[in-house]
């Protein structure tokens, strides 16, 4: 099997990172955002999806997070992007209800060629610890559009913000698994394309 792997180099001038991911992996994520909070989601989203991902980061964090955020997932998409390549085979959907000690996410994904972002998740606090809990919703929309995905999350309980973001990513990474394994030899869509 052909290893899907993807490298992103992405220099601004507020962030300059290196990103690597391999969506066969080992479930790690090595390196490090510079955001504790960012890793710790990185991680889950690592561990759930099964991937390897490695991270190279310096961000303008004097300024705050959204940039480094928001750049980690613009770079994440399309490393995302690059390891599917041509789709072949790919199951394309997934989705499911996860449950994190009170909070209950819904994920569902279409690998779809076209990026589409449809958010519906409340934090009962501003802050997860140092963390803007906004980063959330900023980081998945940078990632769905790079990745050029469907993917829909819409919190259905929860009242602990930390849960509530852990869920967030673990469902992501367990969805993205199971609509990126591979299944067939064709690809998924009457249109011929992805």
């Amino acid at each position: 099997m052909t290893l899907r792997k993807g490298f992103v180099e992405r220099k601004t001038n507020e962030t300059d990172i290196k990103l690597e991911l391999n969506l066969d992996g080992d479930g790690i994520m090595q390196g490090s955002s510079g955001i504790g909070f960012m890793d710790h989601m990185l991680e889950l989203l690592a561990r759930h999806g099964g991937m390897r991902l490695s991270l190279g980061v310096h961000g303008d964090y004097k300024v705050d997070d959204h940039h480094t955020v928001e750049d980690i997932g613009l770079s994440l998409g399309m490393a995302f992007q690059q390891a599917l390549g041509d789709k072949k085979g790919i199951a394309r959907y997934n989705s499911l209800i996860l449950p994190m000690d009170e909070a209950l996410l819904m994920c569902a994904v279409d690998i779809s060629g076209r990026p589409g972002f449809y958010y519906d998740v409340d934090f009962a606090s501003e802050k997860i610890g140092q963390f803007d809990s906004q980063l959330v919703e900023v980081f998945w929309e940078a990632f769905a559009n790079t990745a050029k995905i469907t993917l829909h999350m819409r919190k259905l309980a929860g009242s602990n913000s930390h849960h509530v973001a852990e869920a967030v990513f673990k469902a992501a990474g367990r969805a993205l698994k199971g609509a990126t394994r591979i299944e067939g030899r064709e690809i998924p869509s009457s249109k011929g394309v992805l």
